[in-house]
């Protein structure tokens, strides 16, 4: 029987190391592009707002 639990412990590591890897490799971004695009957009209309009285 102990010789089962001495063994049960690695394969619960490697269980448990699969779940954080999986976990941690998760993609975040969701929503793409769009906020980033969306803010480059608003940066240049403030760009040339400020530029335009000069």
């Amino acid at each position: 029987m102990a010789a089962l639990l001495w063994l049960l412990i690695p394969v619960a590591a490697a269980v448990g190391g699969g779940l954080w890897g999986t976990w941690a490799g998760r993609n975040r971004h969701k929503t793409g592009d769009v906020n980033e695009l969306s803010g480059y957009a608003r940066f240049r209309e403030a760009m040339e707002k400020q530029h335009s009285g000069t």
